[in-house]
């Protein structure tokens, strides 16, 4: 992990708990989806609803809200989803409509998580 990515997971952890872990191939990620059926599962897709900082922090509030105890944010690699995970996962987020590595998704992902929390909480931060 890149040390922005570390800060950024550190900086979160104050605010909740946060696990980032890695799969290989879509069998792996769908069987982790299937252990976490409580979980709300996200696409990171550049087809995906777009979002500002202060609409992805509201609808980050509203997850949280209405109890969900669970987000998993899923990053693809190069090759993108294959229709398996595609069809498990129904809810897409684009974090542009520009295409990035999956490394600097989660950097950026992780920053708007951060963002978004500190929106919520009327920190300074996101101005």
């Amino acid at each position: 992990m890149c040390a922005l990515l570390d800060e950024y997971v550190k900086r979160i952890s104050r605010t909740c708990p946060i696990e980032l872990i890695e799969v290989r191939d879509a069998a792996a990620a769908i069987k982790k989806l299937d252990a976490e059926r409580a979980a709300t599962a996200v696409l990171l897709d550049a087809g995906g609803k777009s979002y500002d900082s202060q609409a992805f922090a509201k609808w980050l509030g509203e997850q949280r809200d209405r109890g969900t105890r669970e987000i998993i944010f899923v990053c693809g690699d190069a090759d993108g989803f294959p229709a398996a995970l595609r069809e498990r996962v129904k809810q897409k987020v684009s974090l542009s409509a520009m295409t990035y590595s999956h490394e600097l998704a989660r950097v950026m992902l992780a920053e708007q998580i951060y963002r978004a929390f500190a929106i919520l909480s009327g920190s300074p931060y996101p101005k």
